[in-house]
Protein backbone atom coordinates (compact mmCIF):
# COMPACT_ATOMS: atom_id res chain seq x y z
CA UNK A 1 0.00 0.00 0.00
CA UNK A 2 1.36 3.38 -1.00
CA UNK A 3 1.29 6.33 1.40
CA UNK A 4 -1.48 7.91 -0.67
CA UNK A 5 -3.69 4.80 -0.27
CA UNK A 6 -3.33 4.25 3.48
CA UNK A 7 -6.30 5.08 5.73
CA UNK A 8 -6.18 8.53 7.25
CA UNK A 9 -5.57 8.85 10.99
CA UNK A 10 -8.28 9.86 13.45
CA UNK A 11 -7.18 13.48 13.85
CA UNK A 12 -7.02 13.92 10.08
CA UNK A 13 -10.50 12.48 9.61
CA UNK A 14 -11.81 14.76 12.36
CA UNK A 15 -10.83 17.76 10.23
CA UNK A 16 -11.27 16.54 6.67
CA UNK A 17 -13.83 13.68 6.55
CA UNK A 18 -17.09 14.61 4.89
CA UNK A 19 -15.97 17.97 3.58
CA UNK A 20 -14.10 19.58 0.71
CA UNK A 21 -13.76 23.16 -0.54
CA UNK A 22 -17.13 24.50 -1.59
CA UNK A 23 -17.33 23.99 -5.38
CA UNK A 24 -19.22 27.26 -5.92
CA UNK A 25 -17.06 29.64 -3.89
CA UNK A 26 -13.97 27.74 -2.76
CA UNK A 27 -14.93 28.26 0.90
CA UNK A 28 -12.74 25.94 2.95
CA UNK A 29 -15.05 25.61 5.96
CA UNK A 30 -18.34 23.77 5.39
CA UNK A 31 -20.94 26.45 4.61
CA UNK A 32 -24.17 26.71 6.57
CA UNK A 33 -26.78 25.85 3.97
CA UNK A 34 -29.64 27.74 5.63
CA UNK A 35 -32.30 26.71 3.16
CA UNK A 36 -35.58 24.86 3.34
CA UNK A 37 -35.75 23.48 -0.18
CA UNK A 38 -33.63 22.83 -3.28
CA UNK A 39 -34.24 23.55 -6.96
CA UNK A 40 -34.85 20.44 -9.07
CA UNK A 41 -33.23 20.25 -12.51
CA UNK A 42 -36.52 19.12 -14.07
CA UNK A 43 -39.61 17.01 -13.35
CA UNK A 44 -37.78 13.74 -13.99
CA UNK A 45 -35.02 14.72 -11.54
CA UNK A 46 -37.62 15.46 -8.85
CA UNK A 47 -39.40 12.16 -9.46
CA UNK A 48 -36.16 10.19 -9.20
CA UNK A 49 -35.28 11.86 -5.91
CA UNK A 50 -38.69 11.23 -4.40
CA UNK A 51 -38.61 7.61 -5.62
CA UNK A 52 -35.20 6.96 -4.00
CA UNK A 53 -33.71 6.24 -7.41
CA UNK A 54 -31.20 9.08 -7.11
CA UNK A 55 -29.44 10.61 -4.11
CA UNK A 56 -29.78 14.35 -3.66
CA UNK A 57 -31.48 17.16 -1.78
CA UNK A 58 -35.23 17.64 -1.62
CA UNK A 59 -36.22 19.34 1.62
CA UNK A 60 -34.16 20.08 4.72
CA UNK A 61 -36.31 17.96 7.01
CA UNK A 62 -34.74 15.05 5.13
CA UNK A 63 -31.36 16.14 3.82
CA UNK A 64 -29.17 19.22 3.97
CA UNK A 65 -25.58 19.65 2.71
CA UNK A 66 -24.23 20.92 6.05
CA UNK A 67 -25.88 18.08 7.94
CA UNK A 68 -24.70 15.61 5.29
CA UNK A 69 -21.10 16.68 5.84
CA UNK A 70 -21.51 16.02 9.56
CA UNK A 71 -23.10 12.64 8.89
CA UNK A 72 -20.18 11.62 6.70
CA UNK A 73 -17.68 12.80 9.30
CA UNK A 74 -19.16 10.93 12.26
CA UNK A 75 -19.55 7.81 10.13
CA UNK A 76 -15.86 8.02 9.20
CA UNK A 77 -14.77 8.50 12.81
CA UNK A 78 -16.83 5.54 13.99
CA UNK A 79 -15.89 3.32 11.05
CA UNK A 80 -19.51 3.02 9.91
CA UNK A 81 -21.14 2.61 6.51
CA UNK A 82 -23.38 5.62 7.01
CA UNK A 83 -24.99 7.91 9.55
CA UNK A 84 -28.07 10.01 10.10
CA UNK A 85 -28.07 13.09 12.32
CA UNK A 86 -31.06 14.36 14.26
CA UNK A 87 -32.13 16.92 16.83
CA UNK A 88 -30.79 15.39 20.07
CA UNK A 89 -29.27 12.30 21.64
CA UNK A 90 -32.71 11.22 22.85
CA UNK A 91 -34.03 11.60 19.31
CA UNK A 92 -31.14 9.43 18.10
CA UNK A 93 -32.23 6.61 20.41
CA UNK A 94 -35.77 6.64 18.99
CA UNK A 95 -34.36 6.91 15.46
CA UNK A 96 -32.18 3.85 16.11
CA UNK A 97 -35.10 1.79 17.42
CA UNK A 98 -37.75 2.97 14.96
CA UNK A 99 -36.90 0.63 12.02
CA UNK A 100 -36.43 -2.33 14.37
CA UNK A 101 -39.39 -2.26 16.73
CA UNK A 102 -43.13 -2.74 16.49
CA UNK A 103 -46.09 -3.26 18.82
CA UNK A 104 -45.39 -6.14 21.19
CA UNK A 105 -41.64 -6.08 20.56
CA UNK A 106 -39.00 -5.48 23.23
CA UNK A 107 -35.39 -4.53 23.70
CA UNK A 108 -32.95 -5.65 26.38
CA UNK A 109 -31.02 -2.77 27.94
CA UNK A 110 -28.32 -2.27 30.52
CA UNK A 111 -29.55 -1.31 33.98
CA UNK A 112 -26.66 1.20 34.10
CA UNK A 113 -27.96 3.99 31.87
CA UNK A 114 -28.52 7.73 31.94
CA UNK A 115 -31.71 8.46 33.89
CA UNK A 116 -33.45 10.08 30.94
CA UNK A 117 -32.82 6.94 28.88
CA UNK A 118 -34.24 4.74 31.63
CA UNK A 119 -37.38 6.89 31.64
CA UNK A 120 -37.60 6.87 27.85
CA UNK A 121 -37.28 3.08 27.74
CA UNK A 122 -39.39 2.24 30.79
CA UNK A 123 -42.20 4.72 30.23
CA UNK A 124 -42.33 6.61 26.94
CA UNK A 125 -41.74 3.80 24.45
CA UNK A 126 -44.66 1.89 25.98
CA UNK A 127 -46.91 4.36 24.15
CA UNK A 128 -45.64 2.80 20.91
CA UNK A 129 -46.40 -0.70 22.21
CA UNK A 130 -42.70 -1.37 22.78
CA UNK A 131 -41.17 -2.55 26.06
CA UNK A 132 -37.73 -2.78 27.66
CA UNK A 133 -36.12 -5.33 29.98
CA UNK A 134 -33.32 -3.89 32.12
CA UNK A 135 -30.50 -6.28 32.95
CA UNK A 136 -27.14 -6.06 34.72
CA UNK A 137 -24.78 -6.66 31.80
CA UNK A 138 -22.21 -8.19 34.13
CA UNK A 139 -24.53 -11.22 34.34
CA UNK A 140 -24.22 -12.61 30.82
CA UNK A 141 -26.59 -15.49 31.58
CA UNK A 142 -29.22 -12.96 32.67
CA UNK A 143 -28.76 -11.08 29.40
CA UNK A 144 -29.33 -14.29 27.45
CA UNK A 145 -32.35 -15.18 29.58
CA UNK A 146 -33.95 -11.76 28.98
CA UNK A 147 -33.97 -12.28 25.21
CA UNK A 148 -37.03 -13.93 23.67
CA UNK A 149 -38.67 -14.23 20.27
CA UNK A 150 -39.94 -10.64 20.44
CA UNK A 151 -36.56 -9.07 21.28
CA UNK A 152 -35.32 -6.78 18.54
CA UNK A 153 -32.19 -5.15 20.02
CA UNK A 154 -29.75 -4.96 22.91
CA UNK A 155 -28.86 -1.46 24.13
CA UNK A 156 -25.99 -0.26 26.32
CA UNK A 157 -23.60 2.63 26.90
CA UNK A 158 -19.90 2.07 26.22
CA UNK A 159 -19.12 4.06 29.39
CA UNK A 160 -22.19 4.63 31.54
CA UNK A 161 -23.58 7.95 32.70
CA UNK A 162 -23.06 8.74 35.52
CA UNK A 163 -21.33 5.80 37.18
CA UNK A 164 -18.53 5.27 34.67
CA UNK A 165 -19.29 1.55 34.25
CA UNK A 166 -17.34 0.08 31.34
CA UNK A 167 -19.35 -2.35 29.22
CA UNK A 168 -17.67 -5.51 27.93
CA UNK A 169 -18.75 -4.78 24.37
CA UNK A 170 -17.27 -7.90 22.71
CA UNK A 171 -19.10 -10.15 25.18
CA UNK A 172 -22.45 -8.40 24.71
CA UNK A 173 -21.97 -8.27 20.93
CA UNK A 174 -21.45 -12.04 20.98
CA UNK A 175 -24.78 -12.53 22.74
CA UNK A 176 -26.51 -10.23 20.25
CA UNK A 177 -25.05 -12.25 17.38
CA UNK A 178 -26.28 -15.50 18.94
CA UNK A 179 -29.78 -14.05 19.18
CA UNK A 180 -29.72 -12.55 15.68
CA UNK A 181 -30.44 -9.02 16.91
CA UNK A 182 -28.43 -5.79 16.61
CA UNK A 183 -26.38 -4.36 19.46
CA UNK A 184 -26.93 -0.60 19.84
CA UNK A 185 -24.19 1.23 21.75
CA UNK A 186 -24.44 4.78 23.08
CA UNK A 187 -20.85 5.98 22.64
CA UNK A 188 -21.41 9.53 23.88
CA UNK A 189 -19.06 9.39 26.89
CA UNK A 190 -16.23 7.47 25.24
CA UNK A 191 -16.40 9.13 21.81
CA UNK A 192 -14.72 7.33 18.90
CA UNK A 193 -11.40 8.70 20.17
CA UNK A 194 -11.53 6.24 23.07
CA UNK A 195 -13.76 3.50 21.68
CA UNK A 196 -15.14 2.41 18.31
CA UNK A 197 -17.99 0.02 19.19
CA UNK A 198 -18.39 -1.23 15.62
CA UNK A 199 -14.93 -2.76 15.86
CA UNK A 200 -16.13 -4.60 18.98
CA UNK A 201 -19.16 -6.01 17.17
CA UNK A 202 -21.86 -3.33 17.54
CA UNK A 203 -24.41 -2.92 14.75
CA UNK A 204 -25.47 0.65 15.53
CA UNK A 205 -23.80 3.47 17.47
CA UNK A 206 -25.71 6.45 18.85
CA UNK A 207 -24.35 9.78 20.07
CA UNK A 208 -25.56 12.86 21.80
CA UNK A 209 -23.63 15.29 19.64
CA UNK A 210 -24.47 17.84 22.33
CA UNK A 211 -21.66 16.49 24.49
CA UNK A 212 -18.01 15.84 23.59
CA UNK A 213 -18.36 15.87 19.81
CA UNK A 214 -19.49 19.50 19.83
CA UNK A 215 -17.64 20.11 23.07
CA UNK A 216 -18.65 23.67 23.90
CA UNK A 217 -22.18 23.54 25.26
CA UNK A 218 -23.76 25.49 22.39
CA UNK A 219 -26.18 23.18 20.54
CA UNK A 220 -28.07 19.93 20.86
CA UNK A 221 -27.84 17.12 18.33
CA UNK A 222 -27.82 13.38 17.89
CA UNK A 223 -26.46 10.79 15.48
CA UNK A 224 -27.04 7.16 14.58
CA UNK A 225 -24.14 5.41 12.85
CA UNK A 226 -24.74 2.11 11.07
CA UNK A 227 -22.01 -0.50 10.74
CA UNK A 228 -23.51 -1.73 7.47
CA UNK A 229 -22.72 -5.30 8.56
CA UNK A 230 -26.04 -6.62 9.86
CA UNK A 231 -28.07 -8.93 7.62
CA UNK A 232 -31.55 -7.46 7.95
CA UNK A 233 -32.94 -10.14 5.62
CA UNK A 234 -31.62 -13.15 7.56
CA UNK A 235 -34.97 -13.50 9.35
CA UNK A 236 -38.42 -11.99 9.34
CA UNK A 237 -37.68 -9.93 12.48
CA UNK A 238 -37.05 -6.64 10.69
CA UNK A 239 -39.74 -6.19 8.02
CA UNK A 240 -39.22 -2.42 7.85
CA UNK A 241 -35.84 -3.13 6.28
CA UNK A 242 -36.37 -6.49 4.58
CA UNK A 243 -40.00 -6.51 3.42
CA UNK A 244 -41.69 -4.41 0.72
CA UNK A 245 -42.29 -0.80 1.81
CA UNK A 246 -45.79 0.36 0.74
CA UNK A 247 -44.85 4.05 0.74
CA UNK A 248 -42.22 3.37 -1.96
CA UNK A 249 -44.19 1.00 -4.20
CA UNK A 250 -42.87 -2.17 -2.61
CA UNK A 251 -39.19 -1.22 -2.51
CA UNK A 252 -37.17 -3.42 -0.14
CA UNK A 253 -34.59 -1.29 1.63
CA UNK A 254 -32.04 -4.02 2.38
CA UNK A 255 -32.33 -5.61 -1.03
CA UNK A 256 -32.03 -2.23 -2.77
CA UNK A 257 -29.45 -0.41 -0.64
CA UNK A 258 -27.42 -3.22 0.95
CA UNK A 259 -25.05 -1.89 3.65
CA UNK A 260 -26.72 1.53 3.41
CA UNK A 261 -30.23 0.18 4.06
CA UNK A 262 -30.57 1.40 7.64
CA UNK A 263 -29.27 4.88 6.82
CA UNK A 264 -31.57 5.28 3.81
CA UNK A 265 -34.56 4.07 5.83
CA UNK A 266 -33.75 6.48 8.67
CA UNK A 267 -33.77 9.41 6.27
CA UNK A 268 -36.51 8.39 3.84
CA UNK A 269 -38.94 7.24 6.54
CA UNK A 270 -37.53 8.15 9.97
CA UNK A 271 -36.81 11.82 9.33
CA UNK A 272 -39.68 12.10 6.87
CA UNK A 273 -42.30 11.02 9.42
CA UNK A 274 -40.76 11.65 12.85
CA UNK A 275 -39.29 15.00 11.82
CA UNK A 276 -36.41 14.94 14.34
CA UNK A 277 -34.30 17.14 12.10
CA UNK A 278 -30.92 18.65 13.00
CA UNK A 279 -30.72 22.25 11.87
CA UNK A 280 -27.74 23.24 9.66
CA UNK A 281 -26.34 25.81 12.08
CA UNK A 282 -26.16 23.20 14.85
CA UNK A 283 -24.45 20.84 12.40
CA UNK A 284 -21.92 23.58 11.63
CA UNK A 285 -21.09 24.08 15.31
CA UNK A 286 -20.61 20.35 15.72
CA UNK A 287 -18.39 20.08 12.65
CA UNK A 288 -16.16 22.79 14.09
CA UNK A 289 -16.13 21.08 17.48
CA UNK A 290 -15.12 17.73 16.04
CA UNK A 291 -12.03 19.29 14.47
CA UNK A 292 -10.43 19.46 17.94
CA UNK A 293 -11.97 16.28 19.38
CA UNK A 294 -8.69 14.38 19.68
CA UNK A 295 -6.91 17.27 21.38
CA UNK A 296 -9.78 17.88 23.77
CA UNK A 297 -10.34 14.24 24.69
CA UNK A 298 -6.67 13.80 25.52
CA UNK A 299 -6.86 16.75 27.91
CA UNK A 300 -10.22 15.63 29.33
CA UNK A 301 -8.81 12.19 30.14
CA UNK A 302 -5.54 13.51 31.59
CA UNK A 303 -7.43 15.92 33.83
CA UNK A 304 -9.96 13.29 34.89
CA UNK A 305 -7.20 10.92 35.91
CA UNK A 306 -5.45 13.61 37.97
CA UNK A 307 -8.65 14.82 39.64
CA UNK A 308 -9.88 11.29 40.35
CA UNK A 309 -6.58 10.35 41.97
CA UNK A 310 -6.69 13.47 44.17
CA UNK A 311 -10.29 12.80 45.22
CA UNK A 312 -9.55 9.14 45.87
CA UNK A 313 -6.92 10.17 48.41
CA UNK A 314 -9.16 12.74 50.15
CA UNK A 315 -10.71 11.52 53.45
CA UNK A 316 -13.90 13.52 52.80
CA UNK A 317 -14.65 11.28 49.83
CA UNK A 318 -15.82 7.70 50.40
CA UNK A 319 -15.59 6.47 46.84
CA UNK A 320 -14.64 7.58 43.32
CA UNK A 321 -16.24 5.61 40.45
CA UNK A 322 -13.55 6.40 37.86
CA UNK A 323 -12.46 3.29 35.94
CA UNK A 324 -8.98 4.77 35.48
CA UNK A 325 -8.19 4.12 39.16
CA UNK A 326 -6.38 0.84 39.90
CA UNK A 327 -8.95 -0.12 42.55
CA UNK A 328 -11.89 0.18 40.14
CA UNK A 329 -13.54 -3.13 39.22
CA UNK A 330 -13.52 -1.89 35.62
CA UNK A 331 -9.84 -0.91 35.50
CA UNK A 332 -8.63 -4.04 33.73
CA UNK A 333 -11.47 -3.83 31.25
CA UNK A 334 -10.89 -0.19 30.39
CA UNK A 335 -7.18 -0.87 29.84
CA UNK A 336 -8.07 -3.76 27.53
CA UNK A 337 -10.88 -2.11 25.60
CA UNK A 338 -10.15 1.63 25.86
CA UNK A 339 -6.37 1.90 26.21
CA UNK A 340 -6.38 5.71 25.78
CA UNK A 341 -8.31 6.17 29.02
CA UNK A 342 -11.55 5.87 30.96
CA UNK A 343 -13.25 9.04 29.78
CA UNK A 344 -13.87 12.13 31.89
CA UNK A 345 -17.15 11.53 33.71
CA UNK A 346 -17.46 9.88 37.12
CA UNK A 347 -19.20 10.14 40.48
CA UNK A 348 -17.93 10.72 43.98
CA UNK A 349 -19.62 9.46 47.15
CA UNK A 350 -19.46 11.82 50.11
CA UNK A 351 -19.37 10.90 53.80
CA UNK A 352 -22.22 13.22 54.71
CA UNK A 353 -24.65 11.64 52.24
CA UNK A 354 -27.39 13.60 50.47
CA UNK A 355 -26.93 16.81 52.44
CA UNK A 356 -23.18 16.84 51.95
CA UNK A 357 -23.74 16.56 48.19
CA UNK A 358 -26.16 19.49 48.17
CA UNK A 359 -23.81 21.56 50.32
CA UNK A 360 -20.84 20.83 48.06
CA UNK A 361 -22.77 21.82 44.93
CA UNK A 362 -23.74 25.09 46.61
CA UNK A 363 -20.12 26.01 47.38
CA UNK A 364 -18.68 25.50 43.88
CA UNK A 365 -17.21 28.62 42.28
CA UNK A 366 -15.42 27.86 39.00
CA UNK A 367 -17.12 24.53 38.37
CA UNK A 368 -20.54 24.96 36.76
CA UNK A 369 -23.70 23.42 38.23
CA UNK A 370 -25.55 22.44 35.05
CA UNK A 371 -27.45 19.51 33.53
CA UNK A 372 -24.92 18.77 30.82
CA UNK A 373 -21.64 16.93 30.34
CA UNK A 374 -18.81 16.80 27.84
CA UNK A 375 -18.30 20.56 27.88
CA UNK A 376 -14.88 22.21 27.80
CA UNK A 377 -15.81 23.43 31.29
CA UNK A 378 -15.87 21.21 34.36
CA UNK A 379 -19.48 20.54 35.34
CA UNK A 380 -21.11 19.08 38.44
CA UNK A 381 -24.60 17.94 39.37
CA UNK A 382 -26.38 15.95 42.06
CA UNK A 383 -27.94 13.29 39.82
CA UNK A 384 -30.42 11.85 42.33
CA UNK A 385 -32.27 15.15 42.67
CA UNK A 386 -32.03 16.17 38.99
CA UNK A 387 -31.09 13.99 36.01
CA UNK A 388 -32.16 10.76 37.74
CA UNK A 389 -34.93 12.18 39.95
CA UNK A 390 -37.70 10.41 38.00
CA UNK A 391 -36.28 7.03 39.01
CA UNK A 392 -36.88 5.12 42.21
CA UNK A 393 -34.02 5.06 44.71
CA UNK A 394 -33.33 1.43 43.75
CA UNK A 395 -33.13 2.42 40.08
CA UNK A 396 -30.87 5.35 40.98
CA UNK A 397 -28.47 3.08 42.84
CA UNK A 398 -28.51 0.50 40.04
CA UNK A 399 -27.69 3.26 37.55
CA UNK A 400 -24.80 4.53 39.69
CA UNK A 401 -26.67 7.70 40.70
CA UNK A 402 -27.49 7.14 44.35
CA UNK A 403 -28.53 9.98 46.70
CA UNK A 404 -25.02 10.32 48.19
CA UNK A 405 -23.26 10.83 44.85
CA UNK A 406 -22.18 13.89 42.88
CA UNK A 407 -21.51 13.57 39.16
CA UNK A 408 -18.44 15.34 37.79
CA UNK A 409 -17.74 16.00 34.12
CA UNK A 410 -14.08 17.03 34.05
CA UNK A 411 -13.23 19.79 31.59
CA UNK A 412 -10.06 20.99 29.94
CA UNK A 413 -9.11 23.76 32.39
CA UNK A 414 -5.86 23.47 34.34
CA UNK A 415 -6.23 20.38 36.54
CA UNK A 416 -4.93 22.21 39.63
CA UNK A 417 -7.65 24.83 39.32
CA UNK A 418 -10.29 22.11 39.16
CA UNK A 419 -8.83 20.46 42.25
CA UNK A 420 -8.67 23.79 44.11
CA UNK A 421 -12.36 24.43 43.54
CA UNK A 422 -13.31 20.93 44.63
CA UNK A 423 -11.12 21.27 47.71
CA UNK A 424 -12.89 24.40 48.95
CA UNK A 425 -16.35 23.05 47.98
CA UNK A 426 -15.89 19.86 49.98
CA UNK A 427 -15.63 22.08 53.07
Amino acid sequence: MSDSDRPQAFDTLAIHAGSAPDPATGARQVPIYQTTAYQFRDAEHAARLFGLKEVGYIYSRLTNPTVAALQNRVAALEGGAGAVCCSSGHAAQIMALFPLMGPGRNLVASSRLYGGTVTQFSQTIRRFGWSCRFVDLEDLDAVRAAIDGDTRAIFCESISNPGGYVTDLPAIAGIADEAGVPLIVDNTLATPWLCRPIEAGATLVVHSLTKYLTGNGTVTGGAVIDSGRFDWSASDKFPSLSAPEPAYHGLKFHETFGPAAFTFHSIAIGLRDLGMTLNPQAAHYTLMGIETLGLRMQRHVENAQAVAEWLDADPRVLDVSYAGLPASPWNERVQRLYPKGAGALFTIRLKGGYQACVDMIGRLKMISHVANLGDARTLAIHSASTTHSQLTEAQQIAAGAGPDLVRLSIGIEDAQDIIADLDQALG
